[in-house]
């Protein structure tokens, strides 16, 4: 797959640009809504015998068009996107920075830049998707916007018990620490990548070493807590238990969550490795201890339950 990083105005030359079937969004998640546009631009292209395309936009809208929203967490920061997007099959990935100027663009320059300049032949985008300045531009408007340049083709809303499968929809589950409705509606584990850097060490003298990792600012983490989870490393999958937490048992200094991952029957030093925790399970919430003791009663329970998950789940 072939990344290509745009700005308004972009200096791509039409003439060199292949005909493409294209589907369009933010995709925050790439989950089973967004799978279904992907998909079908993957196909369609296949079918006409051009190139498939996605275009997405970075950073999130509001952090342009909202005040006081500095920085946002995503559910699939931009290069986990692009990994699904490879394994998707897709050839090219237009990634356009949202910024003021675009925000301003109105719906036919929007079009005449970004898809017919683009060398884009079939649109694909979902019933709510819209664009060009304050969203004026919609499934229902683009025909004219298109002036025959190109055909589009709109999907319909992908529904789970009759609720819209969204990124909203996702992030309400995570806060609340719901990982594995949040892997159904994904259609794939929930990953966090993250450096394993040194810790406290405390773990190791509790019987219990961590791999502490340092994860991506962008990434959205689900509710503090302790979860079943899986970690990839080097082509292999170890099951294991994360605490991501404040550790109120030992400090009260942290303002922000740490991630230390216990990783079953494994020893070796991981410092500097690259590790993907696949979220699993939540399995309770974080608890200050009285004593060590009693931290290392817990984390024996926590062990043994997470195990039987494991177990009774393959």
């Amino acid at each position: 797959m072939r990344t290509i990083e745009l700005t308004y105005p972009h200096s791509l030359v039409l003439e060199e640009l292949p005909h493409t079937v294209c589907a369009i969004g933010f995709f925050d998640g790439v989950h089973k809504g967004h799978q279904k546009l992907i998909e079908t631009a993957v196909t369609e292209a296949r079918q006409k015998k051009m190139e498939s395309a996605v275009i997405t936009f970075h950073p999130h809208p509001s952090v342009v068009l909202k005040k006081g929203v500095e920085h946002v967490k995503y559910i699939t920061p931009i290069r986990e996107k692009q990994d699904i997007l490879q394994r998707m099959n897709v050839d090219r990935l237009y990634i356009i920075k949202f910024n003021k100027e675009l925000s301003s663009l109105s719906p036919e320059m929007f079009i005449d830049h970004f898809i017919i300049g683009l060398n884009i032949k079939h649109l694909i985008a979902g019933f709510d998707y819209t664009y060009g300045f304050k969203g004026a531009g919609n499934m229902t408007t683009i025909e004219h916007d298109a002036k025959g340049a190109f055909t589009h083709t709109t999907i319909d809303q992908v529904t789970d018990h009759g609720e819209k499968v969204s990124s909203t929809k996702i992030r309400e589950l995570l806060k609340s620490g719901n990982v594995d409705y949040t892997n159904y509606l994904l259609g794939r584990p929930l990953i966090t990548d993250g450096i394993v850097v040194k810790g406290d060490q405390r773990g190791k003298t509790l019987g219990y070493p961590t791999a502490n990792l340092k994860v991506n600012p962008d990434a959205l983490l689900p509710k503090i807590g302790v979860y079943a989870v899986k970690v990839l490393y080097k082509n292999e999958i170890y099951e294991g238990m994360a605490s991501l937490g404040l550790k109120p048992t030992f400090t009260s200094s942290l303002s922000e969550p740490v991630l230390e991952v216990n990783i079953f029957d494994y020893n070796n030093d991981l410092y500097g490795e690259e590790l993907l925790v696949e979220w699993h399970k939540y399995i309770r919430d974080e608890l200050k201890f009285n004593d060590v003791e009693s931290l290392v009663e817990q984390i024996a329970n926590d062990e043994k339950d997470i195990r039987h998950y494991f177990s009774t789940n393959k």
